[in-house]
């Protein structure tokens, strides 16, 4: 299921989505594109991301 971030505004800009339930992997997509591009980062990496902002 995908997740649209809490810092993702109502204007249509800044929306990004993850997506649970996939192990090893935390994928990454354009919420305006949901049809589009899914990029798949580890955990590890995207709790460094997450940490860093």
């Amino acid at each position: 299921m995908w997740h649209k971030s809490s810092y993702s505004n109502g204007d249509g800009g800044h929306c990004v989505e993850v997506a649970d339930g996939v192990p090893g992997v935390v994928p990454v997509r354009d919420s305006k594109n949901p049809g589009g591009p899914v990029v798949t980062v580890t955990g590890t990496a995207w709790r460094a991301f997450v940490d860093s902002l």
